[in-house]
């Protein structure tokens, strides 16, 4: 094990003395207050079997927590430990005898701690594991009960990740902007590298260790050809060399037409001997850099991007072209279902099914189709994706976006795990009920073993990660949710904000409920009762009902709301595009009936009046009004709450949130006016009682525009 050496251990505990600017992300390590006597036996009695670069992490991380937890250096016994960490091969195990199948059940990744008497008054901790990553899981995972305060139950803690492949989809170009991004640049500084590897790269795979993540994406989906040059994988290998300990692989998004871009080729049509050959050839190469390397994510035929339909091919054929170069190493690719016609022949929402749904069975065992959570694009709310149960005989991965594109970027408080959840949850009815969309991503539902769950990266160079300090939040509910689809949003918010900022149930409490409920408030103040994409045109930030013209009709707002004096939303019902017809029957007779659909999809689904009677017996421009309201006023609650905070955390993080809230209060009111006045154009209808009148008139918030947002 590494001892850290006498500078290391000042700079640590400095760092615990002076401002505090969310670097440190959820690993704080903040001293607990009464330790038990266990929690400090723990640490200065501790042994750790065997010897890996993995076990070194372990090692130094025990140490990182010990001088947090207890400012005090701990210490390897051999003779006496209290606390055990060993591989099963490694183990005693006849001081130690436990259930050999059960501890191969938990695979590669699993990890089983429980307090252990071998009599004699010899009683310890036991950490226990099939590989050196699972003792790493482990560690992360005691170290966090151990900041929460919480004792290990008498059963002991027995985990496994329920979905094999759990990785961070970065949208990072080549130049350092990041699409979408909006917390700095990106954080691969591709000059410098393979010389030099930043220290925020090991950070980087620590935190992602922490939450159990254990694959990178790191180049846009919008890829470069560039990035598969030995220039490049060069590069690449330095970062897989780095994050490998750590139990992290690196995948790349593969450029469909890089056989025409970097290896002179006429074609890249996927049935051409010469392309498939080249494909082979570069797979071979980049195995020759990066081992382990994990695969290729790849989007054609989307948004410009080339794909398969250039040479009048499908999907399959272009997913098992890539998939037979890398399948002799091991390796995986990964289908965007993302796919919609240059044309917009057909409302979008239907373009991903239509074209997904006839192939299913005939993609290579070895790809996955990655899908978004909606049919659409990562909007505040969507229905989940009509692919989730309708291809049983193909895996589908989750697809969720991290960072806020559609959600007020960088500055809006939106805590996405309640999202996250509430798809997962929903009922497919595929098989009858009970067949909700975590049980396809875990496989279980068509008895799947190539399983996946990617997020769209939120991380950047801002010092703090993320820009917003909450922000790291959905960060860590995704990778909780990828190792476990089923975990409460609930416990995760809890568990963030004590390992973040503070055990103090006065702190913990109210900022719990504020987070909870922070995406609904969003939504009530941007796109409620089943609006979307109404945002401004290619930034999508603030506000654009107005939105229309432009190249295609499905990029703007006026084809997803269709205001008009009859009435507003979009008719996907068997009278309208018949985009239900798409899900079960269940499904179709309650949400195909406007008196049943439940009202946050209602104008999803249907075109409505605006004198119609929602459930509350309003009518429905008086419940949308409301609903802003509403928005607006949750926005200006937080400013209060997270005020009354003040005293409870330290000052640098508390200011640094304080101003975004009071953004996020000011720009709810902006998507209110805009929205009330562009819509109300149409109701003819007067704003209800307590709906605050707007600042301005509609002609204003037209030219409003912001100048130079980041991540387009």
């Amino acid at each position: 094990m590494k001892i850290l050496s006498l500078n290391l251990l000042l700079l640590f505990l400095s760092s615990y003395a002076f401002s505090n600017d969310g670097y440190k992300l959820w690993l704080q390590y903040h001293t607990i207050e009464n330790p038990s006597d266990w929690q400090k036996e723990s640490f200065e009695h501790f042994k750790i079997n065997g010897s890996s670069s993995t076990l070194d992490i372990i090692g130094d991380e025990i140490q990182k927590a010990s001088l947090g937890f207890f400012q005090k250096v701990a210490n390897q016994d051999t003779n006496n430990p209290k606390l055990i960490i060993s591989k099963f091969s490694d183990l005693d195990q006849q001081k130690f005898p436990l259930d050999a199948n059960k501890i191969t059940s938990l695979g590669s990744e699993g990890f089983f701690i429980q307090d252990f008497d071998a009599g004699n008054q010899n009683k310890a901790t036991i950490m226990v594991a099939n590989t050196d990553i699972g003792l790493l899981y482990g560690t992360y995972h005691l170290l966090q009960k151990i900041q929460k305060n919480e004792a290990i139950p008498a059963e002991g803690i027995f985990q496994s990740p329920k979905t094999q492949h759990r990785l961070l989809n970065h949208w990072d170009n080549l130049d350092r902007t990041v699409e979408r991004g909006y917390s700095g640049f990106s954080i691969w500084n591709w000059h410098r590298l393979p010389r030099h590897i930043d220290q925020q790269y090991i950070d980087y795979a620590r935190a992602n260790a922490s939450i159990g993540i254990n694959g990178t994406v790191l180049t846009n989906v919008n890829a470069n050809s560039l990035v598969l040059t030995p220039e490049y994988l060069e590069k690449v290998k330095a970062l897989a060399d780095t994050f490998r300990p750590y139990g992290i692989k690196v995948y790349l998004t593969a450029r469909f037409s890089s056989p025409i871009e970097i290896g002179g080729k006429v074609t890249a049509d996927p049935l051409d001997q010469e392309v498939q050959d080249w494909w082979k050839e570069k797979a071979k190469e980049v195995y020759k850099y990066i081992p382990d390397f994990g695969g290729f994510v790849v989007k054609a035929d989307s948004e410009g991007q080339p794909g398969p339909h250039n040479y009048g091919r499908t999907q399959t054929d272009g997913a098992n072209m890539l998939a037979d170069a890398v399948a002799p190493f091991g390796g995986i690719v990964m289908w965007r279902a993302f796919v919609y016609s240059e044309k917009t022949p057909d409302d979008r929402h239907k373009q991903a099914f239509n074209e997904f749904k006839p192939l299913d069975g005939k993609f290579r065992k070895n790809v996955i189709v990655q899908v978004k959570n909606g049919a659409i694009d990562f909007q505040p709310r969507e229905p989940f994706h009509p692919l989730f149960g309708a291809m049983p005989k193909t895996p589908l991965m989750m697809e969720f976006q991290i960072t806020q594109e559609y959600l007020g970027h960088d500055t809006h408080l939106a805590f996405l795990a309640p999202m996250y959840e509430e798809v997962l949850k929903e009922d497919t009815y595929v098989s009858g009920k009970g067949s909700e969309v975590a049980k396809t991503i875990d496989g279980s539902l068509h008895s799947h073993t190539l399983t996946a769950m990617a997020g769209v990266a939120n991380i950047g160079t801002d010092r703090n990660w993320t820009g917003h300090h909450f922000h790291q939040a959905n960060w860590f509910a995704y990778g909780r949710l990828a190792w476990d689809p089923y975990e409460k949003a609930e416990n995760i918010a809890e568990d963030w904000i004590r390992l973040t900022f503070s055990n103090d149930d006065d702190f913990v409490n109210p900022i719990k409920e504020m987070m909870l409920n922070s995406r609904e408030m969003v939504v009530n103040y941007m796109t409620p009762l089943g609006l979307h994409h109404i945002m401004a045109r290619s930034h999508h930030y603030g506000p654009g009902p107005w939105v229309t013209g432009g190249s295609r009709a499905d990029w703007t707002s006026t084809y997803y709301h269709q205001a008009s004096e009859e009435g507003i939303g979009f008719d996907r019902t068997a009278t309208g595009s018949n985009a239900l017809g798409q899900y079960a029957m269940e499904l179709q007779k309650k949400w195909g009936d406007i008196n049943s659909i439940p009202e946050e999809h209602l104008l999803w689904f249907h075109h409505v009046s605006w004198d119609h009677q929602l459930k509350n017996g309003d009518n429905l421009w008086n419940n949308l009004a409301k609903h802003y309201q509403k928005g607006v006023e949750e926005a200006r609650k937080n400013v209060k709450t997270w005020e009354s905070m003040n005293g409870k955390i330290d000052d640098e993080r508390h200011q640094h949130v304080l101003s975004f809230m009071k953004i996020q209060a000011e720009e709810a009111a902006w998507w209110r006016d805009a929205c009330l006045l562009y819509f109300g154009q149409f109701s003819k209808m007067p704003l209800p009682e307590g709906v605050e009148p707007p600042k301005h008139d509609l002609e204003h918030y037209i030219n409003y525009n912001p100048k130079n947002v980041p991540g387009i």
